[in-house]
């Protein structure tokens, strides 16, 4: 005897096929599964690209142009815009326009989780990965570090020196509350800095993330100058996720 399941299962399936009057084969049913899976793999295939994972990167920090995108990832205007294209048709980015130019931005805070996600499992999974973050980094060996988590307790503590390490575009987006923007290639805006500052002022220096190394630049040049600083490990798209306030403009 049938079981009952089975029996309203069979049906079922009878009906709707009394109802279209064409069954639905296995062979259209594997079709549609994998059109499906190819769907979901959409978003696979649009980071599946150095160029366009360092461009998520970019854009979690803020929103930019096309020249500053491309100008950001060192690559040609022409490269780039293929990149954006790629990356918009899978629906990770979006777009306004502003007279002749079109700003992209992230399409929203789920692919910049994907994204650190991707880099996550990437970096657990991957035993290269440690090698390839060494030759781009350096030895951090030296660098000492602070959590987000850690750097929300001491600012409620005490006043810290907090000095956001990336271009002037990216603070302007989004920085973390108080923080002082010295652009990479302005490191020597340091100096000034160090010369108001008292012994016992603490430092804590954050860039795009992780992976970023202009954190890491400012440090050592402060230790030049005989001041201790920290690195922020995470960047602003993990402080911000993680709920934490942000101020924007100069």
């Amino acid at each position: 005897m049938m079981p009952q399941s089975a029996t309203i299962i069979k049906q079922t399936f009878e009906y709707s096929v009394h109802l279209s009057g064409d069954p639905v084969t296995t062979r259209e049913k594997r079709a549609a599964k994998d059109a499906l899976f190819e769907g979901f793999a959409t978003i696979a295939a649009a980071l599946a690209s150095g160029r366009r994972a360092e461009i998520v990167e970019v854009l979690a920090q803020g929103e930019r142009t096309v020249e500053e995108t491309a100008e950001a990832i060192g690559q040609t205007l022409a490269n780039t815009s293929h990149h954006l294209r790629t990356l918009a048709r899978a629906g990770l980015v979006a777009t306004r326009r502003d007279g002749t130019h079109i700003h992209y931005r992230v399409a929203s805070e789920q692919v910049v989780e994907t994204w650190l996600a991707l880099r996550r499992l990437a970096a657990d999974q991957l035993a290269h990965i440690e090698d390839l973050a060494r030759a781009y980094l350096g030895d951090r060996d030296d660098l000492a570090v602070i959590s987000r988590h850690e750097l929300e307790t001491k600012l409620r503590e005490r006043d810290l020196v907090l000095i956001d390490v990336r271009p002037a575009a990216e603070y302007v987006s989004g920085h973390l509350p108080g923080a002082i923007s010295v652009p990479p290639d302005r490191l020597e805006l340091l100096d000034d800095l160090v010369s108001n500052l008292r012994p016992e002022d603490e430092i804590v220096a954050y860039c795009r993330g992780p992976y970023c190394v202009y954190a890491d630049d400012a440090i050592r040049y402060l230790a030049g100058k005989g001041r201790r600083a920290l690195r922020l490990v995470e960047g602003v798209p993990e402080w911000r996720l993680d709920g934490g306030p942000l101020e924007k403009g100069r």
